[in-house]
């Protein structure tokens, strides 16, 4: 069974997700408030946080925010309005694994937390399988989503930590921002290739010692971005 926290102060919405979410054997804990929810998010264990944006107390990109902060790993399922386009880029510049815009179907919506529970095991069976990274003074340990430099942890969200883990592990190749959409957030984004652009600085502020020389992600010019093959 999967343990999913549904942060949505509409209580038919969430009564309604909480209905279709058990008939996938999905335990549910439901809270109506940014800051009640954030508190269990932070306290409480969970296979997956359906986040609505717009909530009272905290609303959701601000909780979305802080469950990263806390290093919370947790995949995140906004719920965005038919014109919030902001909110959805936020959202995935925040940490969120997805979004949804209101109103969707109820069977998007368990297409979409499907496809987010099988990325999650597609990902622990490749960590299971994996190898570690390692590039100069740059370790990433794919079992334990570790990353050292100078044996000094750096902290990186989800999202961060599994593109820095696809371009290291494919030194040399190029993807483009497209690709990059593709892979990680698992069908197309169109419209938010800027998104890979925010994520990418994100992590070159994390990783590099100088980000205007970034000396491990590379810009190929119109083209996208690859891991430096020429570290030794």
């Amino acid at each position: 069974m999967k343990n999913v926290l549904i942060i949505e102060d509409d209580k038919e919405i969430s009564d309604l997700l909480e209905i279709h979410l058990k008939d996938i054997d999905c335990g549910i804990t439901k809270e109506y408030n940014g800051i009640t929810g954030l508190h269990k998010a932070q306290y409480e264990n969970y296979d997956l946080i359906i986040l609505d944006v717009m909530l009272p107390g905290m609303d959701g990109l601000e909780v979305c925010k802080e469950i990263r902060k806390s290093q919370i790993l947790t995949p995140i399922l906004m719920l965005t309005s038919k014109s919030g386009e902001i909110d959805k880029v936020l959202g995935l510049e925040l940490g969120a694994d997805d979004y949804i815009t209101k109103p969707f179907s109820i069977r998007e919506f368990i297409a979409r937390v499907k496809a987010i529970f099988r990325r999650v095991e597609l990902f622990k069976q490749t960590g299971k399988e994996g190898k570690d990274v390692v590039f100069k003074e740059l370790v990433i340990e794919i079992s334990t989503h570790r990353v050292l430099i100078n044996n000094r942890r750096i902290d990186l969200t989800p999202k961060e930590f599994d593109l820095l883990y696809l371009l290291a592990s494919h030194p040399g190749r190029v993807y483009s921002r497209e690709s990059l959409l593709n892979i990680l957030w698992g069908y197309q984004h169109n419209g938010y290739e800027h998104t890979v652009n925010s994520h990418i600085n994100r992590l070159r502020g994390k990783i590099e010692k100088d980000i205007s020389d970034p000396q491990y992600i590379l810009t190929s010019w119109g083209s996208g971005y690859r891991f430096n093959d020429q570290i030794i």
